[in-house]
């Protein structure tokens, strides 16, 4: 279990507060690092990593506006390694493998990685400015259910600052019910910077949703999803999603594969529908 929950006041020792500041600037600096080598691997000039670093950077600002709890900082921590974690793997472009494709341009692939598994990336083009997608799937999070047949509840447990949250989500049982209910507690880190957004997170514990019955709690991450206007048409979004998921249990891998790659299809689709019926904000 996670530590218990200690308040920063006036109590604190000037060597903790040390510590935290070490642990900001070392977070920042490893993401500008990983960043940098992702920035090299990639065939064109890649800017959106410029602005997601420069974004990382002001880290350390944020941190020090207010104090955080030992536990909260952990979840911060855990926050940024998704988050570099994620873009590590989308930014190695070797051995991913078609796992589908739509006749609409949406692509499942898929490649097996060492320390994580089998790791699912989605890649589609939606009709929709970036502000309107990132509203959806992150201002709005909490509607996810409304919209997405795969997902019964999303409850946000506790925001950190402006860019964490711990969620608790509830999987819908697929058709079938081949696999069965699952419930996962996750860590939520955004970025925003300019025209790039980057939506990470992975598998936490919080003391608020212990194991529930009926439930089996799977556990995601790292998993992240890369918003960016489409190159030369402003008013669409390109949008990939790295799904990275253990549903735990005794399920064949065969049918956990098909599952996965088929929930990222029909997301892409539901998504669509979704903001298409709410029309285009205004900006």
């Amino acid at each position: 279990m996670l530590p218990a929950t200690f308040k920063l006041c006036a109590a604190i020792s000037y060597q903790h507060l040390r510590n935290m500041r070490g642990l900001r600037r070392q977070t920042a600096v490893t993401i500008g690092q990983e960043l940098g080598r992702i920035l090299c691997r990639s065939p064109g000039p890649g800017p959106w990593i410029s602005h997601v670093r420069r974004r990382s950077s002001l880290l350390s600002s944020r941190l020090e506006e207010k104090p955080y709890s030992e536990m909260e900082m952990s979840y911060i921590k855990q926050g940024e390694e998704a988050l570099q974690k994620s873009l590590s793997i989308l930014g190695n472009q070797d051995g991913w493998k078609m796992e589908t494709e739509v006749g609409n341009g949406d692509k499942v692939l898929s490649k097996v990685l060492p320390d994580v598994g089998k790791v699912f990336r989605l890649e589609v083009v939606l009709d929709q400015p970036l502000d309107a997608v990132y509203s959806e799937l992150v201002d709005n999070m909490e509607q996810m259910g409304d919209w997405n047949p795969s997902v019964k509840e999303v409850k946000i447990l506790q925001r950190i600052g402006k860019d964490t949250l711990i969620t608790h989500e509830k999987a819908a049982a697929p058709p079938g019910n081949i696999v069965g209910p699952r419930d996962f507690v996750s860590v939520r880190c955004s970025r925003r910077r300019g025209s790039t957004c980057v939506l990470a997170g992975m598998a936490t514990q919080h003391r608020a949703v212990p194991e529930q019955e009926g439930f089996v709690r799977a556990e995601n991450g790292p998993t992240c999803m890369l918003l960016r206007p489409l190159p030369g048409r402003p008013s669409h979004t390109k949008l990939t999603w790295l799904l990275s998921i253990d549903l735990k249990g005794w399920l064949p891998k065969s049918i956990i594969n098909q599952v996965l790659a088929q929930t990222q299809v029909d997301f892409a689709n539901h998504l669509r529908q979704r903001l298409a019926g709410m029309g285009t904000p205004g900006c």
